[in-house]
């Protein structure tokens, strides 16, 4: 398999360019929806939460009430340590199994992970940005997904920089332009993935520990 990293601020359109890549053929494995899996009702990482953080975030159907830990972990430094010990684990675990079950294929497969340049993954062979600029980001956000604007400008303050992102990618996408535009760059990246050498088929991933 040939092995990359995605990643992208909040409202950079990460997601937009996950999906193009899967329709060329890449193998996705998106953190988010993984760590929503490991969240169902019942679960083991739901008793953990609840036994930190009180039955409280835990809705009358058994899933996790989301905005009642964002709001407990959102300025609370501790208390977002002991959220990420208890998901990434999990998380983590599901992804390296996911990446053994491809590692004998010839497939792209994406790493899909937005907090990727703050806990970055060895054994990539290559980290590609979805990069927009700061104020697309909150105008996206407050239009499109009904954040205020302070709300907004608050998440991505807490995510890392623009600068940072960009330092450690090896191919950016530029997704503040048109469609076309976007459709133009997703062709010239999937040359580049298509060009990439093979892992060997004994790869063994590894999961970054939670900061």
């Amino acid at each position: 398999m040939i092995l990359v990293g995605l990643t992208g601020g909040i409202g950079s359109g990460k997601s937009t360019v996950s999906t193009l890549l899967s329709e060329r053929g890449a193998v996705i494995i998106d953190a988010d929806a993984i760590t929503r899996e490991v969240q169902q009702p019942g679960s083991p990482v739901i008793s953990r939460l609840a036994e930190r953080f009180g039955p409280s975030i835990v809705a009358a159907d058994g899933s996790l009430d989301r905005p009642a830990v964002a709001a407990i972990v959102f300025n609370d430094p501790d208390a977002l340590k002991s959220l990420n010990e208890i998901v990434h684990p999990a998380v983590g675990q599901e992804m390296n199994r996911r990446m053994i079950e491809q590692r004998s294929t010839d497939h792209v497969v994406v790493l899909d992970i937005p907090l990727l340049t703050e806990n970055p993954r060895e054994g990539l062979q290559g980290r590609i940005v979805v990069d927009v600029p700061v104020e697309t980001q909150v105008r996206r956000l407050v239009e499109f997904r009904g954040f205020d604007e302070a709300d907004a400008r608050a998440r991505i303050g807490r995510q890392a920089t623009r600068e940072a992102r960009l330092a450690a990618a090896d191919f950016v996408i530029d997704n503040s332009g048109s469609p076309e535009n976007l459709g133009a760059q997703i062709d010239e990246l999937w040359s580049w993935l298509t060009s990439l050498p093979q892992l060997p088929a004994d790869y063994e991933p590894t999961t970054p520990k939670p900061k």
